[in-house]
């Protein structure tokens, strides 16, 4: 083989070489990616099923049900346009409660319940995951709008 078809041939071997790991570390990233979704979006059926993602909101105050053994809780998140029901099995950060946000980790089930594997609460009084803040305004903006096209003028 002349060198010429040598240094093709090593060239050719390296840029293979290279697209196998962009590949693998295209797999990678793509597996352990992990999205959040407002209950709105859950809703109309934008979350993926039978994949991990993240859903945020407030807790819709009156409807945290502890279960008898004292480890599993029932409870709604919502953005205030649409409510999503959570269940979750493990202790509840300190700062999870009623009407304050949270953010919670796990999977849609087919029933339209939320199987979560981790609940984020807030920190302090001021503070709420900004991708939960995010999607109360715009529920908040939706209702609004739509109120304003509810409204239907007198005629005299």
């Amino acid at each position: 083989m002349r060198p010429r078809h040598k240094r093709l041939a090593l060239i050719g071997v390296g840029l293979a070489a290279l697209g196998a790991a962009a590949a693998l570390i295209l797999n990678a990233f793509q597996s352990n990616l992990v999205f959040f979704f407002s209950p709105s979006q859950v809703a109309a059926h934008e979350a993926p099923q039978g994949r991990s993602f993240r859903i945020g909101g407030l807790v819709q105050p009156g409807s945290v049900q502890r279960e008898v053994n004292g480890v599993g809780v029932r409870f709604v998140v919502t953005d205030t346009a649409h409510d999503i029901a959570v269940v979750y099995s493990g202790m509840l950060p300190d700062l999870f409660k009623e009407g304050k946000g949270v953010v919670a980790l796990g999977q849609l089930g087919g029933d339209g319940v939320f199987r979560a594997q981790e609940v984020l609460a807030k920190h302090d009084e001021n503070y709420m995951p900004p991708e939960a803040a995010d999607a109360v305004e715009k529920a908040r903006r939706a209702a609004l709008t739509s109120q304003k096209t509810l409204i239907v003028p007198s005629r005299k």
